[in-house]
């Protein structure tokens, strides 16, 4: 599947998903209408999309995910990084943290994370 971009709607939509899913449609129009202040039109409205989109499954009423969160999570990333930073991880980074102060286990995770992927490069 081709990564279709979520908007801001959709992702909170998709987020209520992911926590309950599998899930009746009318249970979904219930959890919508408490977290997100919809009504029962724009939950199905934004279901539709999301199954054009492959996102989710719509069959007799139970929604179920097509797209896990954590592969739409790296989607949109990759999606942010390349559109705003032209794909460099460190300009990225660099402007992320600005005048931010690293905590050592947030600086040891990022050095935790460099290693397994030089690891898993054969560097």
């Amino acid at each position: 599947m081709e990564y279709a971009k979520l908007c801001d709607s959709e992702y909170r939509f998709m987020q209520v998903v992911w926590e309950h899913a599998p899930i009746g449609s009318g249970q979904l129009v219930k959890l919508c209408e408490a977290r997100l202040g919809w009504k029962k039109s724009t939950t199905y409205t934004v279901l539709k999309k999301l199954v054009e989109k492959g996102y989710l499954r719509n069959d007799n009423a139970l929604v179920t995910v097509l797209v896990p969160q954590e592969r739409a999570e790296r989607e949109e990333s990759t999606y942010f990084v390349e559109r705003t930073f032209g794909g460099s991880l460190p300009h990225f980074l660099a402007a992320f943290l600005g005048d931010k102060q690293l905590s050592t286990q947030e600086a040891e995770a990022i050095e935790e994370m460099i290693r397994a992927h030089r690891e898993s490069d054969g560097r």
